[in-house]
């Protein structure tokens, strides 16, 4: 079966609103969140998706010009300032501090006009990872987990008021201590501890789980090439944290409600640590759909114009060949 990539994955609803956005539409995007209403997991990761897509354009200023009291127009233009300081950050863009002005300024009016929407509130913890330097106070708090180094501690608490265990706002979290730089710069050791820590409070049925795994490809995206490093994932004490969001998440959620990335993720945890036949499992769920990561990060080297993706079909072709083998029928015929 031929791989899909598209941010809106299984979700047709956002597909469509991706579209209509790009083609310089917004009133899909306004009934699409007017439908989310306080799913607030919903909310975050569809307003989210569409501010990678609308940040490219005008649409949501013209959405803004033409409904100025509509909290959602609100919303995704704060989204979009987000998203536009971020992108300015990773390019070393000169104005970056005014994006970031710009960004928390319409944030903290969107957290005034809808105070119990958890949104705004990642949005701040998102903006954290430009403070490299934790010149802010409120991104060098104390953790109430000793372990854990200072930051956005008290926004994330904030965050968790209003919708527990965010996935986006605690993977915001995880992007916050990898940015961290010169005295600040938290360690691996560090990123693992939060990874941990958060899985260990065992969020039952959220991706959340995964943390520990992607602070893991984090270790491999920064130490480049090992040829031994596959074999950490089969070691007991990181299968048990694969394992575990396989059974607590992945199996009490349907792949509707699963972002594509999440999915990847486990499916290629289960296949490094030899758990083909839950990997042939999770590719069946995710199936069209394909991630770049975390494949363009864990792959070989092998020859040919995308590496990542061609780990991706291996593991893919060996985990469904492996199911077959046991008389599973876990998934399509690569």
């Amino acid at each position: 079966m031929p791989l899909v990539y598209h941010p809106a994955g299984h979700d047709d609803d956002l597909r469509v609103a991706l579209e209509e956005l790009e083609a310089g539409r917004w009133r899909t995007t306004g009934k699409l969140l007017l439908d989310t209403g306080a799913h607030w997991a919903l909310r975050t990761s569809r307003t989210q998706v569409l501010a990678v897509a609308a940040a490219r354009s005008d649409v949501v200023n013209v959405w803004l010009d033409e409904e100025p009291g509509n909290y959602n127009a609100q919303l995704m233009s704060a989204r979009v300032a987000v998203e536009r300081a971020l992108r300015a950050h990773r390019q070393g863009h000169p104005a970056t501090l005014e994006f970031e002005f710009r960004a928390r300024r319409e944030v903290l009016l969107a957290a005034r006009h809808a105070p119990q929407d958890p949104v705004p509130w990642v949005c701040l913890v998102a903006l954290a990872q430009i403070d490299t330097r934790q010149l802010r106070h409120e991104h060098r708090l104390a953790p109430a987990e000793p372990m854990l180094p200072s930051g956005p501690w008290g926004l994330l608490y904030e965050v968790n008021q209003r919708d527990p265990y965010n996935r986006e706002a605690y993977h915001r979290v995880l992007q916050f201590l990898l940015a961290l730089d010169g005295p600040q710069a938290a360690s691996l050791a560090a990123v693992f501890d939060f990874g941990r820590w958060v899985a260990s409070q065992r969020p039952v049925g959220s991706p959340l789980l995964l943390l520990p795994a992607y602070a893991q490809i984090e270790q491999r995206r920064r130490s480049h090439a090992d040829p031994l490093w596959r074999r950490q994932w089969a070691h007991e004490s990181t299968l048990d944290y694969t394992l575990n969001a396989f059974h607590d998440w992945f199996r009490k959620t349907s792949p509707e409600q699963c972002s594509v990335a999440d999915l990847h993720c486990l499916a290629y945890a289960l296949w490094a640590g030899h758990q083909y036949l839950e990997a042939a499992e999770v590719f069946a769920a995710v199936d069209p759909y394909a991630a770049r990561e975390p494949w363009a990060s864990v792959h070989d080297g092998a020859a040919g114009p995308d590496p990542g993706e061609a780990l991706l079909l291996r593991a893919r072709a060996e985990s469904f060949s492996y199911a077959r083998s046991h008389g599973r029928r876990a998934g399509p015929h690569p």
